[in-house]
């Protein structure tokens, strides 16, 4: 019994029973949704003697051209192995993104090539390759077996393994990509080993790059000749932004690098501030202003001035990542340490500036390469400032906590009755945790948490892939709690995967709120509807989804979702949302339910149906879709997630 999403809008109509008309938008809507997955699918369908490089802006090209420019049938929409139906939006743009990765891999043997086999114009990138992480020896492998075999073959295997289609509907996508031999292509795939899961490694993830400078000899010298070229106007501007009796365009600012004392302070590793051990014992604030510096590194001045040397000047071989809307310019003044020493196989310095926290991290075999990360912390109080990232390494996290914390341990979020998992704790550093998401080929088993203790209060953080951890919460807006204790924790646990959504996204915190509970028409018990809200330290950006559990289901399926929008909030506690949802005797309803304070729901378009309260069960078609309107006690009308 699979919830299906409710669409905003009803489907379109059909230009024959085996043959959907997909909209525009209905492919634009899917494309925007799956994007990571289709960029990927792309990825691995592309021949690998492109270069891993090329391979990923080809991969972002495709999988951008796939949108059809007008109204376009689709008659290939194989269901999953699952029995999942397939969106024909989706259906539509996989089948163009798999038919350009195949013409791609094609030899030029035409006058005139596809486009799709000449280097993509967008995206384009200067001065940096791109390409995907590096994965294992398991991944490295499967990509050699996988390079062996013809296009068709490899878009058999992945299409099999990632789409999960079983082979009459690989048959039926690769015939209408244009695949003459399409059982040659399976028996193909069937000479490389079912190792599936590797499919979804960061190894074949053109969404998630490393990047590193191209031939910098090469751009050298043709540097040198366009410096040589400008350097006369260069000089005549300097000359006209200046005359004889006014101020040039910036006033009286120095020139840009120029020796000035506050720039010369901010690279002092001397004038560093560091807060005593005790100040926050008795200080009014209780936020990162008053950690202290701690780790055994703290005097090293060497480390440190090469720590502000990179965060003012970053060099081509410095890593920078930033939390969105964090910007990644160098100190305005002394910065505060907050610590410095080793952590596994890197020297590590975090130092925050008032606005932000800074991560300087470099190789303690002296090679070549720093990293340099930033997080946005302005507005964090005492649960905002509990703890930030030190390192990861070999899959654990290792966490510098604030100084108020007495207590740290990990948990499975996913399973909260296994109890906590006490981590040593040593001048504020945790012992390894286990990263968050553990992945097997049946999907997200398991989500590992921070707990932290607080003197009576226990706060439950989360690694988003950022510097500084997620805060987790329930209860209704306005009136959150942290996610400890056993009712709490019980709330998350079917949810917690869904985190994964919002990794990198500068999340702040995360509430879980059960918002109804609705019985299911067939009398097998109450379905459970929660809504998950991510905030952001920059403001905006947060991200809604509303998710509905039936008795006994293991985790919570995403009903609808929406970004920047102040439903789920604190501005405006109530919701509303809707699915699709087939009994066990076959029939199939729509079940809708708005939060407390809802006075009645109404459905139109593709189903009809209404009821006072919160809660509205309305029999449906399979795959119908409608709009969701709901009334509040107040007056004011309400529309479904979107």
């Amino acid at each position: 019994m699979q919830p299906q999403d409710v669409a905003p809008r009803p489907a379109p109509s059909s230009a024959s029973s085996a043959d959907p008309v997909v909209d525009v938008e209905q492919a634009e809507a899917a494309l925007v949704e799956h994007y990571p997955r289709l960029a990927r699918l792309a990825y691995l369908v592309l021949p690998p003697n492109l270069g891993r490089g090329r391979r990923v802006l080809t991969a972002h090209a495709l999988t951008q051209r796939a949108l059809p420019r007008n109204r376009t049938t689709t008659a290939v929409i194989p269901a999953q192995s699952t029995g999942r139906e397939v969106d024909p939006g989706y259906a539509l743009v996989r089948l163009r993104v798999v038919r350009t990765a195949l013409e791609a891999g094609l030899p030029l043997r035409r006058a005139w090539p596809r486009r799709s086999q000449l280097p993509p114009l967008l995206p384009h990138v200067r001065g940096l390759k791109l390409f995907p992480r590096s994965g294992g020896a398991d991944e490295l492998a499967l990509d050699q077996r996988l390079s062996a075999l013809s296009g068709p073959g490899r878009a058999a295997y992945v299409l099999r393994g990632l789409e999960r289609l079983p082979d009459d509907g690989v048959r039926e996508l690769l015939g209408a990509a244009g695949v003459a031999e399409v059982d040659a292509a399976l028996r193909e795939a069937d000479g490389v080993p079912g190792q599936f899961a590797l499919l979804g490694s960061p190894e074949f993830d053109p969404c998630s790059l490393q990047a590193r400078p191209t031939d910098l000899l090469r751009r050298r010298q043709h540097a040198r000749a366009a410096l040589v070229a400008g350097a006369a106007l260069v000089v005549c501007g300097a000359l006209l932004g200046l005359p004889g009796d006014g101020w040039g365009p910036d006033g009286a600012a120095a020139p840009p690098y120029a020796q000035n004392p506050a720039a010369e302070a901010a690279l002092d590793p001397g004038r560093l501030t560091k807060v005593p051990p005790t100040a926050w014992e008795t200080s009014a604030r209780t936020d990162f202003s008053v950690w202290p510096a701690r780790g055994d590194l703290t005097g090293d001045e060497e480390l440190l001035r090469r720590a502000l040397a990179v965060w003012a000047r970053p060099g081509e071989s410095v890593g920078v990542s930033a939390t969105p809307g964090t910007a990644t310019g160098g100190p305005a003044g002394p910065p505060q340490l907050l610590y410095a020493g080793d952590v596994d196989n890197a020297r590590v310095v975090i130092l925050h500036d008032g606005l932000r926290v800074v991560r300087y991290a470099e190789p303690k075999d002296g090679s070549a390469g720093a990293a340099l990360d930033f997080a946005r912390t302005d507005g964090a109080g005492r649960a905002g400032a509990s703890a930030v990232v030190l390192g990861r390494a070999d899959g654990n996290v290792r966490y510098l906590t604030a100084p108020w914390v007495t207590k740290a341990a990990g948990r499975d979020l996913v399973e909260p009755d296994s109890g906590a998992r006490e981590l040593t704790l040593t001048d504020g550093v945790t012992a390894p945790l286990a990263g968050p998401a553990q992945r097997q080929s049946g999907g997200c088993t398991s989500w590992n948490v921070l707990e932290l203790t607080d003197g009576s209060d226990t706060r439950v953080v989360t690694d988003l892939g950022e510097l500084v951890p997620a805060r987790l919460t329930t209860g209704r807006p306005g009136a959150v709690k942290d996610a400890s204790g056993t009712k709490a924790l019980g709330t998350w646990a079917p949810y917690a995967c869904s985190l994964g959504a919002v990794l990198g996204q500068g999340v702040r915190s995360v509430n879980a709120w059960e918002f109804a509970s609705q019985p299911l028409p067939d009398a097998t018990g109450s379905g459970a509807w929660v809504c998950t809200r991510a905030e952001t330290w920059r403001g905006e950006g947060a991200r809604v989804l509303a998710q509905f559990r039936t008795p006994g289901g293991a985790q919570g399926a995403v009903a609808a979702k929406a970004q920047d929008v102040p439903a789920c909030g604190e501005r405006d506690p109530h919701v509303l949302a809707g699915v699709l949802w087939k009994s066990e005797g076959g029939h199939w309803y729509l079940l809708a339910a708005g939060s407390r304070g809802t006075e009645s729901v109404e459905a139109t378009g593709g189903i009809s149906g209404a009821a006072d309260g919160n809660l509205l069960t309305a029999k449906a078609e399979q795959g119908a879709q409608a709009e969701l309107k709901g009334t509040l006690e107040s007056g004011r009308t309400i529309g479904g997630l979107r």
